[in-house]
């Protein structure tokens, strides 16, 4: 098996993506800081997988709770939180989440991704 950045060892069954394909999209949901989101197809394009914005969601849907990687941080094209099939009550933790690092949420329930959205080629400052 080949090494996959962001993850200690790649073999080992509790490093997320091991054996799934998905280690570089954790890798980089990983590098997202708090208080920033990306959406589903930046993170696509980040992780060598551009127009694959759908695949980023099956990827972080099948994570482990104590990953470790901060999936709340992936949000739509529209800055928007993605509904679930599991029910409305994973968008309330992401959006609690999100609240928590300092995110602001418009009156429809949108992030201005102008001020919030990630840009990994500059110095992460506050929004």
């Amino acid at each position: 098996m080949r090494a996959r950045r962001g993850c200690a060892n790649p073999a080992s069954p509790r490093a997320p993506g091991a054996g799934t394909g998905w280690g570089e999209v954790y890798a980089t949901v990983r590098r997202i800081p708090p208080g920033r989101v990306a959406t589903y197809g930046q993170v696509a394009a980040l992780a060598g997988r551009p127009g694959a914005a759908r695949q980023i969601g099956f990827a972080l849907a099948a994570l482990a709770s104590d990953s470790g990687v901060p999936w709340h941080r992936v949000v739509n094209a529209r800055g928007e939180i993605s509904a679930r099939r599991s029910g409305a009550a994973f968008e309330r933790i992401q959006a609690d989440l999100l609240r928590r690092e300092g995110i602001v949420f418009d009156e429809a329930g949108r992030i201005d991704l102008a001020r919030y959205r990630w840009d990994p080629d500059r110095p992460t400052t506050p929004p």
